[in-house]
């Protein structure tokens, strides 16, 4: 008789959880307490992978050998809390793949940067090695790879989610980029609980892997007194950047073609930089590379530049730290849209950088009363919307030539929007259509 994996939740991670499954010769069995999505519940008929939805029938769960459950799920859920107590192992998608595949992991987690670090070390690697797989929580699930074909490297963005649920996950090389707070209602509004949760991706690390580390992050240093570190470890601190070269580990790089830009990005780059030098990448081919990289949506993306002001979407800045970075990559007056909802934000470290850059601020949310309260003494203009091109349309208002509309809203997007990705796509097409009744209006005068 086979034995029994349990996937809970049938998202990417479960279902490609489910796939390794049942290509490694298990029982399947999936069970989702929502609505499985069409693509998914396709992919599990397709694979002959017994579900459930809408319910988790306990009965069917409980004899499994190992557990996989979705990030989304709480450790302090009932139904994981009866799995414990039963002796059944609960792990994340990312210890079940990776204990099955043979390729080398680079694994980035932090509560920044994770996505822009993680793309921009694929996209070096990949450039110059064969069969390089990005996953984590990004594109296909990492073990729905490993089933299909397992690549030689994998560069993984981990989330603490993801962390809790590892036993033996080892990533031959890890970056830990910052710890700040956030996803506190996770981890009983603990700082000390959530930074435990991201120093584990070295905790499995031996002598011979390698932990690339922020030197001068706050938290790393704070929480990081207590862990024990047996990785080979790689400090990097400021950026040693002149505002076109690059240095890192006594190489140089010219910036000036690549699309990142910021002090905050120069450092996720110098971390991606040297995880690439460790998985064996030249200097010629980093190069190469940074020239033609290109970053994912909704991080401080240009969308366009109308008469004279550049809009710039940065909707995947959910916290405070995020938009403090933002802030402080601007270099012209700022009309800031910021707004959603609020996960318990201190905005005291951006109010040296709002006063310093910020000429007005629109909101963009169902309650914005603490943005109200908190940036009425130091920011004159002040409005409320809850449209994005209502934002978009009083950010033109208020925008003169010269001057940056930057959408880095601090908050969770769920008040008005089905996550980030919907509020930086709505912005972006109220932008767009601005920018083109702007032009229109332009070719117009100039026929007249």
């Amino acid at each position: 008789m086979k034995d029994l994996i349990t996937i809970l939740g049938a998202g990417e991670s479960g279902v490609g959880a489910a796939i390794l499954a049942a290509a490694k010769g298990f029982a399947v069995f999936v069970s989702d307490y929502g609505t499985i999505k069409p693509v998914y519940k396709e992919k599990l008929l397709a694979h002959g992978i017994p579900f459930e939805e809408g319910k988790h029938t306990t009965e069917k769960i409980v004899p499994s050998k190992v557990a996989v459950k979705s990030p989304g799920i709480p450790d302090s859920s009932p139904l994981i809390q009866l799995l414990d107590e039963s002796g059944i192992p609960v792990v994340s998608e990312i210890e079940f793949g990776a204990v099955f595949t043979k390729g080398k992991m680079v694994a980035i987690t932090g509560s920044n940067g994770k996505t822009t670090t993680t793309l921009l070390t694929h996209h070096l690697i990949s450039q110059a090695l064969p069969n390089v797989g990005l996953a984590g929580n990004i594109g296909t699930s990492f073990a729905e790879q490993v089933a299909t074909e397992d690549k030689e490297i994998y560069v993984l963005e981990i989330s603490s989610f993801q962390l809790d649920g590892i036993k033996t996950f080892k990533p031959e090389v890890a970056i830990l980029l910052n710890i700040t707070p956030d996803h506190l209602d996770r981890y009983d509004n603990d700082f000390s609980k959530y930074a435990a949760s991201k120093f584990r991706i070295t905790e499995n690390q031996e002598a011979k892997d390698i932990l690339i580390i922020n030197s001068e992050d706050e938290g790393i240093n704070t929480f990081g007194k207590n862990t024990v570190i047996k990785a080979g470890q790689i400090k990097i601190g400021a950026p040693e950047f002149d505002g076109q070269f690059l240095t890192v580990q006594g190489s140089t790089f010219d910036m000036s073609h690549c699309s990142l830009k910021g002090e905050h990005n120069m450092f996720n780059a110098s971390c991606a930089i040297a995880a690439a030098k460790e998985m064996g990448v030249s200097d010629e081919s980093i190069q190469a590379s940074l020239n033609t990289f290109t970053n994912a949506e909704h991080r401080l993306e240009v969308v366009a530049e109308i008469n004279g002001v550049s809009y710039i979407n940065d909707s995947k800045a959910t916290n405070v730290d995020a938009v403090y970075y933002a802030l402080k990559a601007q270099t012209q007056p700022v009309v800031w849209v910021v707004g959603g909802k609020d996960k318990g934000n201190d905005y005291t470290p951006v109010f040296p950088l709002v006063e310093e850059k910020v000429k007005a601020i629109v909101c963009l949310g169902k309650d914005n009363s603490k943005l109200l309260e908190t940036f009425s003494p130091m920011v004159k203009i002040i409005e409320e919307t809850d449209v994005a091109a209502d934002a978009v349309h009083r950010s033109f208002i208020y925008a003169e030539p010269g001057d940056v509309v930057l959408l880095s809203p601090a908050c969770a997007s769920f008040d008005l929007f089905k996550n980030y990705e919907d509020r930086g796509r709505q912005f972006k097409d109220a932008v767009l259509a601005l920018k083109e009744k702007s032009d229109s209006i332009t070719q117009n005068t100039i026929k007249e």
